[in-house]
């Protein structure tokens, strides 16, 4: 059946796939499958809060080309996110970055016409750069003229345009979703999946996937590598009630649940998935025979080729243990897929 033709490149914004996952837990009772975010255009879920944030401001003639300008804090996906619906509808757009975003995020906003401004002196408390970046965006905010601040970590319409995941999710699974693993930072996806999940009366356990040092749910702060999980302050749109179970997850299991998705699944996630797959790692001793479990995979690998797939950027931060990841992607030894288990063989 032909698919039919879409209205511009923000038509793309969701359906992602769920694709379930059969070699990276040999012997779990249960089903595992991933929601696919890196398939939106701008790369990862944050395309869906962007989008939920922008288009009703720009539909209603809130945003104005050449009048209005999107000012937001974001050092990665949210940003990109953004540049792309703001370059669509001819839109100006400042994003406040830091000293820690990557070559290539930076090259990407560039690509979209972004302007960008680099936040490089961290936060004197949290040692962070976030509150440094949020203050930026209030002066700018109150200084240039036509300034619109989506403000991702207390709007209301990021969780709100994640109602929408979830639906897509229980809808190809006929309801029957009974852990949800969902990686936070600014707790829009957990807010906006858990919120589907109260509405609609489903009987799904949903797990918030925290990382260690992220002080979100209470953890003491402390130093985190991987980007885009987690915080250094609990976002404004946070809520510990959104989730039934939390866990921590650490770089370095994180780094080693990415590697071994990659060996024995094929798929190249990124951090935040990583840390997803890992905290189901942890959970399957809990979890009953039959069950569906559903890990939200925020965005793919290819923004970590520096990081997480960097042998000598391990080597450089996890060093005296770095052979524990390497051992672990071997202790378990699978026979590959046979060719008759690939749909359309």
């Amino acid at each position: 059946m032909s698919r039919p033709v879409l209205n511009g490149i923000l038509d793309t914004i969701g359906n992602t796939p769920l694709v379930e996952l059969t070699n990276v837990f040999p012997g779990f009772g249960s089903r595992v499958f991933a929601k696919m975010e890196r398939f939106n255009p701008g790369g990862s879920i944050k395309d869906r809060s962007a989008l939920g944030m922008l288009l009703t401001r720009i539909r209603q003639g809130e945003l104005v080309p050449g009048r209005s300008v999107v000012v937001e804090s974001s050092s990665g996906n949210l940003a990109i996110g953004i540049a792309q619906i703001c370059k669509y509808f001819g839109i100006d757009f400042i994003c406040v970055v830091d000293a820690k975003t990557t070559t290539q995020n930076l090259a990407l906003l560039s690509a979209y016409g972004a302007r960008v401004e680099v936040v490089r002196t961290p936060d004197p408390v949290t040692g962070e750069y976030l509150g440094s970046r949020l203050d930026r965006v209030r002066e700018l905010v109150a200084t240039v003229p036509g300034a619109y601040w989506p403000n991702q970590y207390a709007n209301p319409l990021n969780p709100q345009a994640h109602h929408r995941t979830m639906r897509e999710i229980a809808e190809a699974l006929d309801g029957k979703v009974d852990y949800l693993f969902s990686p936070v930072s600014t707790c829009g996806t957990l807010l906006g999946c858990a919120g589907y999940i109260d509405q609609h009366g489903l009987s799904t356990t949903v797990v918030a996937v925290d990382a260690v040092g992220s002080a979100i749910f209470g953890q003491p702060h402390a130093r985190r590598l991987i980007p885009g999980h987690g915080a250094s302050v609990p976002p404004a749109l946070h809520d510990p009630a959104a989730a039934d179970e939390v866990t921590h997850v650490s770089d370095l299991d994180c780094l080693v649940a990415c590697r071994r998705m990659v060996n024995r699944e094929g798929i190249l996630i990124g951090g935040s998935s990583g840390a997803a797959t890992a905290a189901l790692d942890g959970f399957r001793d809990r979890i009953p025979d039959g069950s569906n479990c559903v890990l939200i995979f925020p965005d793919g690998g290819d923004r970590y080729l520096d990081t997480i797939y960097s042998d000598a950027w391990v080597e450089t931060n996890f060093g005296e243990v770095s052979h524990l990841w390497k051992n672990s992607l071997t202790t378990v030894t699978d026979s590959p897929r046979p060719a008759a288990a690939i749909a359309g063989a």
